[in-house]
């Protein structure tokens, strides 16, 4: 099975300089909700609810994977959306900083990326399949990030837990490479996982908003 991989982050008390960045984040077409929108309670996730131990007590039927495509409230909705998928989680991956925030990703040193954790049951949706959904949610050749959003917290990026993982990612970027797509998404192992402030889960299904720079493309022959 699959090997979670999991952080818990530190509360983080909002900032005056979040508003500076989220004010610039909105003019620049930045993957941002307003704090101010969201309740205090929702401003950074309890270490002990389930969302934080998820991966860690999870039980052996279920699996991980990580996708970064952009934005992570575009990749999240589309993504739980599939059946057999239990829960997409937004947060951080790829960066040398541990316990980044938000204002920390923002500042482009941190390495991260903006990424989802996937939990879901083998048993009714395969790794490829999750795969495949994520090369067709967003731009897998864009270099520089996705749509609107710029930076390198917005790069196309598949962190595999395993070698089965590997494998299948590798084969689909090779489909999609003979179907003349110049896809710029890199393979990399899985790392820490850091889980994203409380107001940017299920970021769509709370708001009545839709993605912006998130749609799918059939890129494969199913």
């Amino acid at each position: 099975m699959s090997t979670p991989v999991l952080s818990s982050p530190r509360r983080v008390a909002p900032p005056k300089s979040r508003w500076l960045a989220v004010v610039a984040a909105l003019w620049l077409g930045a993957c941002t909700g307003s704090p101010a929108s969201e309740p205090a309670s929702t401003q950074s996730p309890d270490p002990e609810t389930q969302l934080e131990r998820g991966a860690a007590e999870a039980p052996e039927s279920q699996q991980f994977a990580y996708f970064a495509g952009g934005c992570f409230w575009g990749v999240e909705h589309y993504l739980e959306q599939m059946d057999g998928v239990l829960a997409v989680e937004s947060g951080y991956m790829g960066g040398t900083t541990d316990n980044p925030t938000y204002d920390d990703v923002l500042t482009h040193a941190t390495g991260h990326l903006e990424t989802v954790r996937v939990r879901y049951d083998p048993a009714k949706v395969q790794y490829r399949e999750l795969a495949k959904r994520f090369f067709e949610i967003h731009d897998p050749t864009q270099q520089d990030g996705q749509g609107p959003d710029i930076g390198n917290q917005y790069l196309s990026a598949v962190f595999a837990v395993d070698d089965a993982q590997k494998k299948d990612t590798q084969e689909l970027i090779e489909i999609l490479r003979k179907r003349g797509y110049d896809v710029a998404t890199t393979v990399r192992g899985a790392a820490d996982f850091w889980i994203a402030e409380g107001y940017h889960q299920d970021y769509y299904a709370r708001t009545g908003k839709t993605p912006y720079c998130h749609a799918r493309v059939r890129r494969f022959d199913d």
